[in-house]
């Protein structure tokens, strides 16, 4: 069969989550003081809404036969790395060979992951009309599979972007991520935890797509959920059939070596896609907001929240690919199912919009941005108010009693 390119229907798709129209009053509640938002009236909003209908129509009615070859070429780079850099291994004993191999083959994933996997199931390439790259048939290296991420991610992370107790993206349930959030001593452990997670990435994923924590104890009464959860354990068996057995089986006398290159390609693919996420969302000056923004939200508010509750990352058009262009989080999560090759062209007109109405666009370089996100993740393991010295302090004086009566005394004190 061969596929047809077929030009985008610009018409949003009527999403029920979103009312659409215009209010009378604001619903975006952002959880800061002073609101950054409060200058808007909800007229503004929406025609900021319409700026921004036009600036996706613009671009999709613009799509064509260079879009097509881009997403070709990515995805036979991908493959081309992978296939070289499993070959190289066949020869891991060789120190050269390892790097080599190990360097191509972390490179593979990573692309499969970020420009290939991620923004194929969003349904940024369905316009092509190719079954082959399509978001109905699209399977990726990750053991998560691509039918739960489609639901966790798509769905539910991008409907309710940074709204705080509906957005599990916004720390995937086991972090506190906002000063608003209650504080527990358990949090004090967050930034070991969330380095844990950061290692075995794509397994936490799994377990957060399945909701592990809130159906485990009831699994056995519970058969839609345990088949779902059989799906996950079949894709780890044959993702790690292939990269623990398999190829370093076919490696031969070096199979440790090539054991231990997978190994390693699977982990520097876990910490960059786990850079990159944290990146979007984290760092300081992006907003998070209360359960009730959703509450009657306009299209123009949707817009509004995706605005302030993403980050961007500065760099290199290699980095911009290598991040799947996520590194324009602001522009992906405005216009999510845009081929993410046009992030750059639109980025100037977004930033515009946020210039013209008043707003930060939180953008920074890759190292900044990740010091700043790894900061609020330190930060927000403390009682708010309370640097790191003054917790160590409190615990040896007056121990974890004193901590917690901290934590009650300072709980509505709020960084700007």
């Amino acid at each position: 069969m061969t596929a047809t390119l077929e030009r985008p229907t610009t018409a949003r798709t009527t999403d029920a989550r979103i009312t659409g129209g215009s209010s009378e009053i604001i619903h975006t509640d952002v959880t800061m003081t002073p609101s950054p938002i409060e200058h808007l009236t909800p007229q503004q909003i929406e025609q900021l809404g319409r700026e921004l209908d036009e600036i996706r129509a613009e671009t999709m009615d613009s799509l064509g036969e260079k879009d097509a070859q881009y997403i070709r070429r990515v995805i036979a780079a991908q493959r081309y790395l992978e296939i070289g850099g499993r070959a190289a291994l066949f020869f891991s004993g060789n120190p050269i060979a390892w790097v080599a191999g190990t360097a191509a083959l972390s490179a593979s994933k990573i692309l499969d992951n970020m420009e290939v996997g991620h923004n194929i199931i969003h349904g940024q390439w369905d316009w092509m009309r190719d079954p082959k790259i399509h978001s109905s048939t699209w399977e990726w290296d990750n053991v998560t599979p691509a039918d739960h991420w489609k639901n966790s991610h798509n769905k539910v992370h991008h409907t309710y972007t940074n709204v705080v107790g509906h957005d599990n993206d916004l720390g995937y349930g086991i972090m506190r991520v906002d000063d608003a959030q209650k504080w527990f001593p358990g949090y004090l452990i967050q930034p070991v935890t969330q380095f844990i997670n950061a290692t075995l990435f794509e397994y936490g994923i799994a377990a957060y797509d399945l909701e592990l924590g809130k159906h485990w104890a009831t699994r056995h009464d519970n058969p839609e959920w345990m088949a779902e959860a059989k799906k996950v354990v079949n894709k780890i068996k044959k993702q790690a059939g292939k990269d623990y057995l398999l190829f370093p089986l076919l490696s031969g006398p070096n199979f440790l070596t090539t054991l231990g290159a997978n190994v390693v390609a699977n982990l520097v693919r876990n910490y960059w896609t786990h850079s990159v996420i944290m990146c979007g969302h984290f760092p300081a000056g992006v907003k998070t907001f209360a359960k009730n923004s959703i509450e009657g939200e306009t299209r123009g508010e949707w817009y509004l929240r995706q605005m302030l509750g993403s980050a961007n990352i500065t760099g290199s058009t290699a980095m911009h690919i290598a991040t799947g262009h996520l590194s324009y989080q602001i522009e992906h999560h405005l216009f999510p199912d845009m081929p993410s090759r046009r992030y750059p062209e639109i980025a100037p007109k977004i930033e515009a919009l946020f210039d013209k109405y008043g707003l930060e666009y939180v953008t920074g370089p890759l190292h900044k941005q990740v010091g700043s996100a790894w900061s609020e993740i330190i930060r927000l393991s403390l009682p708010n108010d309370t640097s790191l010295r003054q917790t160590i302090g409190i615990l040896r004086t007056k121990g974890m009693k004193g901590l917690r009566a901290r934590a009650r005394q300072t709980r509505h004190v709020y960084a700007r």
